[in-house]
């Protein structure tokens, strides 16, 4: 009975010692953080409670196991058993405890500095977030290379180990050489300033947003929320568009091609109505101006501003649309046409002989208004053309 009663006397009371330790920590954690609300350090600590839990009783288990009175054969795997334990959380621990202290560093550096500089503080965060990751992965690294020592076999090979670690370290650096060249330029970027989470960047074509950079690949997310997989060592070897940096300030254009009696003054005030009614414009400058014809059209270059790249293009779309939609409901004629008939020469000007001098004989006047119409719906037409193409 005694062989039975003393493991679980132990067994039990040292999960129970460790639970009321992790709740007792954990209330003062708690009282800590209603007390300093102005740092969330207390309550992103709380976050550790269940690793916490896991090394107090992984610690109070492998001291007390001995005293339990367990058959000789067993204690050396439980012994084992429980060193991996206590390692595993140990390190789950520390990278908690660390993701805590960095995470409200970075908070009270981003809550001082937000409004003053917003592309800084981009890209402190990205600088935490792979350091973080860094740490993370050495946490890790120290963690299996302890679990391994746990094991006599493992601690016996690790002088062959170490004496083949340079024909490893060689063969590893050729099989690996595109994961470390990415994990380089992930380093490169993180403090090299190139891009940083939430710029708004142009790849292979694609606008979007960086929502995640890791050492080894970078990924971001486009305007119609699909999200783009890339390597980090692109950002380093090809040149792309990085709409943010410098500034997130951007000046944008709508091209209008219209006919030569456009209405431009008219065009300019409408212009400048549009964009006060616009809320995505930030009233930095606007203007209208030619910038190039043909013999059947003229181009028009409406310019625009924004705050940033994604209100420029609701500014372009706005005006684009209201402009035109204003074109076609109070100056039709300025849309540009394609004349498909033949003019016939004006008879008022010199040096042209009208048809209809030496007796010859007039339309009547139901010719005249049929002609008309006829004009009137090639008009029309054209206009409805010149709509669906802009559009």
């Amino acid at each position: 009975m005694e062989n039975i009663l003393r493991p679980l006397i132990v067994t039990g009371g040292a999960v129970v010692l460790a639970l009321i330790i992790g709740w007792v920590t954990d209330l003062l954690l708690r009282k800590a953080d209603e007390r300093h609300r102005e740092t969330p350090l207390w309550g992103l600590l709380r976050r550790t409670r269940v690793p916490y839990q896991l090394v107090l009783c992984a610690a109070l288990l492998n001291g007390s196991y001995g005293q339990a009175g367990l058959p000789a054969e067993h204690r050396v795997a439980i012994g084992r058993t429980l060193a991996l334990v206590l390692i595993g959380s140990a390190a789950w621990l520390v990278i908690r405890i660390a993701a805590a202290v960095v995470e409200t560093s970075y908070s009270r550096y981003a809550s001082a500095h937000a409004h003053r500089d917003p592309a800084r503080v981009r890209r402190v965060g990205t600088q935490i977030e792979l350091i973080m990751r860094v740490v993370s992965a050495a946490v890790i690294v120290v963690a299996a290379a302890s679990m391994l020592l746990v094991f006599p076999a493992m601690r016996a090979a690790g002088a062959s180990l170490l004496a083949s670690a340079g024909i490893l370290g060689i063969v590893a650096g050729v099989a690996a050489q595109s994961t470390l060249s990415n994990m380089f330029a992930g380093l490169q970027i993180a403090f090299g300033d190139l891009v940083r989470i939430g710029d708004t960047v142009v790849v292979e074509g694609e606008w979007g947003t960086v929502e995640e950079i890791t050492l080894t690949f970078l990924t971001v997310r486009t305007w119609d929320e699909r999200r783009i997989t890339m390597p980090v060592s692109y950002f380093t070897s090809k040149p792309f568009e990085n709409w943010s940096r410098g500034g997130s300030q951007m000046t944008g254009t709508v091209f209008f091609h219209l006919d030569h009696s456009a209405p431009l003054d008219a065009m300019r005030e409408q212009l400048r109505d549009i964009l006060r009614e616009c809320p995505a414009w930030d009233g930095r400058a606007y203007n209208l101006v030619v910038t190039d014809t043909t013999p059947t059209t003229m181009e028009v270059r409406a310019l625009v501003t924004a705050k940033d790249g994604s209100d420029l293009w609701t500014v372009r779309v706005t005006v684009r649309e209201q402009l035109l939609r204003w074109l076609v409901a109070h100056h039709p004629y300025a849309l540009p046409r394609i004349n498909t008939a033949d003019v016939a020469p004006s008879l008022g000007c010199p040096g042209h002989h009208s048809p209809f001098r030496d007796g010859a004989e007039r339309p009547s006047s139901d010719g005249r208004e049929r002609a008309a119409a006829d004009r009137g719906d090639g008009r029309r037409q054209g206009s409805g053309r010149a709509a669906e193409s802009l559009s």
